[in-house]
């Protein structure tokens, strides 16, 4: 049952629409409005749900102030279903200076769980899932992008990185670089029909994308840094 003056988080497909949540149709179709980063690209989702809704727009470009234009009209008592283009709101995607307003004044705030392609990459690639550190996209300069991939290079835990066609074999390069010749899974297309990954070293896993076409959003998972730990000599002391 939908509240009113509320704000539901709402996961949508990565690829695969049949992987929407059946709770996540039932809000769509409960909600008095919702919130997308493209209204084309929402518009077709809710169009194969056969769900018609009138939408509002808040993206990285956004004008500033449009989030209190947002939460005045949920506390009116209206409510609203926030959605990304495609995955879990907010998980490298824009919203959070939505939530966090709405928090603040009191809305209720509630998550409809689905799809997360970071998890599903992380799950695949043959490398640890008990503890994992997710970085996302990283920056887009060159410089910039290596002192992020340095500060992690004694990071311990499998790390999750976010990357767009343009830049993945930089990356991979970048990383091989930085962090040496490690295990790691690039995963593309995910639960769409030529979904992919590719397992290895990062120089194998270089080799082959080389070679292969570049599109879709791509997610990189790397072996933490397993160097040995020192371990201390046995105490001498009270032998004698």
């Amino acid at each position: 049952m939908i509240s009113n003056s509320a704000l539901y988080l709402v996961a949508t497909p990565i690829g695969n629409l049949n992987d929407v949540a059946p709770r996540a149709v039932d809000t769509l179709r409960q909600v008095d409005f919702v919130i997308c980063e493209d209204s084309r690209r929402s518009g077709m989702l809710l169009k194969h749900l056969g769900i018609k809704k009138p939408f509002r727009v808040v993206h990285e470009h956004t004008a500033k102030g449009k989030e209190k234009l947002l939460i005045r009209e949920i506390k009116s008592g209206r409510s609203a279903a926030l959605i990304t283009d495609a995955g879990t709101p907010l998980i490298s995607d824009p919203g959070f200076e939505l939530v966090r307003e709405a928090i603040q004044e009191g809305i209720h705030v509630e998550s409809i769980p689905g799809p997360t392609a970071f998890v599903n990459a992380l799950i695949v690639s043959g490398l640890p899932t008990h503890s994992f550190t997710f970085i996302g996209y990283l920056p887009q300069k060159d410089k910039k992008r290596r002192d992020a991939l340095q500060s992690l290079a004694e990071e311990s835990r499998t790390l999750i990185f976010y990357e767009s066609p343009y830049r993945v074999l930089k990356t991979l390069k970048d990383m091989l670089d930085i962090f040496g010749d490690r295990k790691a899974s690039v995963s593309r297309e995910m639960t769409k029909k030529f979904e992919e990954t590719v397992r290895g070293s990062i120089s194998e896993i270089l080799a082959q994308v080389k070679g292969k076409k570049v599109l879709g959003e791509y997610t990189i998972v790397v072996a933490g840094n397993r160097m040995k730990v020192t371990i201390p000599s046995p105490s001498l002391e009270g032998e004698g």
